[in-house]
């Protein structure tokens, strides 16, 4: 499994060389991935809040989720896998650069964390039979290569009753203004070339994609940036440029 990411076919290899140009710099809050730092805590407690919801946990608990194993799909240096395991879940992290799964197993173990890190391909986990409770799909999937066969792999390993998290960008006029005009060549939070607008996703090309794999969208909800804390925060309504969804998978374990 470790030589197979790379020869999978919904991975981008120009898309996996930018971030792998980037990978030494995963833990640094102000160096090329601050933006998701800065992110991170809306997302963490939205992920926490729907994945209680779903199995009946109690989120004032110290390890909220226990006994659940989740999946993150191009976990790049583990900046979700670390507190979803501090949350309690048996989590394992999957990327298809190998220098992205070299700096979060070096990261994790200094923390004293157990994670399963494989420089893997979700389709390499669904053919070895592997399934999870949760699967998380931050911010990967205006990078793959194509999204409608890697979004069914994905769901493959979302055992029945479970959940799948997808976090992307919309594909709107305002979008290309504000994450790649601004982020990138004005504010420059991101390298120039970080993201291509035609690969944004918007939320019905989503739905149709997630439906044809098998999931059903329950939630869509908005992030957007609140300049005053120069943080995020949710936004239900406002869609417009960056966006997370919840799929659903039916059935029962």
């Amino acid at each position: 499994m470790e030589n197979e990411a790379t020869r999978d076919r919904t991975v981008d290899d120009g898309e996996i060389a930018k971030f792998a140009a980037m990978a030494e710099e995963w833990w640094d809050p102000d160096g090329k991935f601050r933006p998701l730092h800065r992110l991170n805590p809306v997302r963490l407690e939205f992920l926490r809040d729907r994945i209680a919801d779903r199995f009946g946990r109690d989120t004032r608990a110290d390890r909220p989720l226990a006994g659940l194993t989740v999946l993150d799909v191009g976990c790049g240096g583990g900046l979700l896998c670390e507190p979803m395991a501090r949350l309690g879940a048996a989590v394992t992290g999957i990327d298809a650069g190998a220098g992205n799964v070299e700096i979060a197993r070096a990261h994790a173990e200094a923390m004293g964390l157990s994670i399963d890190y494989r420089f893997a391909a979700a389709a390499d986990l669904s053919a070895a039979g592997r399934t999870f409770d949760v699967v998380l799909n931050m911010e990967v999937i205006e990078h793959v290569a194509d999204r409608d066969a890697f979004l069914c792999d994905c769901a493959r390993l979302v055992r029945p009753g479970g959940l799948m998290f997808l976090a992307t960008l919309n594909r709107t006029p305002k979008a290309y203004l504000l994450a790649i005009v601004g982020a990138e060549y004005v504010l420059r939070w991101l390298p120039r070339g970080t993201h291509a607008w035609r690969r944004f996703v918007r939320p019905s090309e989503m739905a149709a994609s997630l439906r044809r794999a098998g999931m059903t969208m329950t939630e869509l909800a908005g992030i957007v940036y609140d300049p005053p804390k120069d943080g995020w925060k949710l936004a239900p309504h406002d869609l417009d440029v960056n966006y997370m969804a919840v799929a659903a998978k039916p059935g029962q374990d």
